[in-house]
């Protein structure tokens, strides 16, 4: 058995490796030890994947379908399986092992090559937001995720940086930390949030029609996780002469349809595109920066 990492996660991964990191050396015998301990049959590595975790289709011994999927620590899989059980398939893709094996996990199989993505826009958006809201349930007492407020710290760290080594980047960067601070200091709820939704994280199933994936679970306000689906098809959104007027439409509909707060969501979503924008423009994706910092302008 061969296993070929696809080539956006190599890159994306070596984008943003450690120093003497070897995970992408290691995978191929990481894959064949998951392989054998669960006797799996393997179908194929899904492609083009993700861009922090490989994902091979495969079959139980009892022939059911399924997903095996590895990641890097720094992907923090054992807080992904941790929100996954709390979900229990309400809304997101289920476990189908209880026990833990270090950045394996596996699941239920969805349909991999089918996502909201693929629908009109708006039936686009309405599908993702009420997926969305069914994962946003009270977090355990106890829970090993990061905050926002943590998360948000460590970002903010890192574009203070940038803005120094970058000066053209430090008016939006400034306006983006005074949004955080503002927004860090009355939060109006906590709960536990997907981390990392956007309608691409979200893809049909047969339980229910739509299902998340690939949470990169957080505990905060519901509007920080909704602002990520804000800027979604933002290549569209900046192609389009009254683009900056359909995000401030986007904003306030989808506030709206989930009972958060307009300002917060817009707030949080300038943050989150700068922050993106200039994490984008660090580690050489030039033009995803200048989207992303041209939708923040936008807010």
């Amino acid at each position: 058995m061969v296993v070929e990492p696809p080539e956006r996660l190599v890159r994306a991964l070596r984008e943003t490796a450690p120093e003497g990191d070897d995970w992408l050396e290691k995978l191929p015998e990481a894959v064949r030890r998951a392989v054998a301990l669960r006797e799996l049959t393997v179908e194929r590595v899904q492609v083009p994947g993700g861009r922090s975790s490989l994902v091979v289709l495969v079959r139980t011994a009892e022939g059911t379908p399924a997903v095996l999927k590895l990641a890097p620590g720094r992907a923090r899989p054992e807080a992904e399986r941790a929100a996954l059980a709390q979900w229990a398939g309400r809304g997101a893709v289920q476990l189908l092992e209880p026990f833990s094996t270090e950045g394996v996990l596996l699941l239920e199989r969805l349909h991999p090559d089918v996502s909201v993505r693929t629908l009109p826009e708006a039936k686009a958006l309405l599908e993702a937001a009420g997926t969305l809201r069914r994962l946003w349930v009270e977090p355990p007492a106890v829970f090993p995720f990061e905050t926002v407020t943590e998360r948000t710290g460590r970002q903010a760290e890192a574009m203070r940086a940038r803005a120094q080594a970058d000066p053209e980047v430090a008016p939006l960067v400034d306006l983006a930390l005074a949004a955080r601070e503002e927004l860090l200091a009355s939060p109006p709820e906590h709960r536990l949030l997907h981390g990392t939704f956007r309608q691409s994280k979200v893809l049909a199933g047969t339980r229910t029609p739509w299902l998340a994936v690939g949470p990169d679970p957080v505990v905060g306000e519901c509007a920080f996780d909704l602002a990520r689906l804000v800027r979604d098809r933002v290549e569209d959104l900046i192609a389009q002469p009254s683009g900056a007027a359909t995000t401030r439409r986007r904003v306030k509909r989808l506030a709206e349809s989930l009972d958060v707060d307009q300002d917060r969501l817009r707030g949080w979503t300038l943050f989150r595109a700068v922050e993106s924008g200039v994490r984008a423009g660090r580690v050489g994706r030039p033009r995803d920066a200048e989207l992303l910092l041209e939708f923040a302008g936008w807010l």
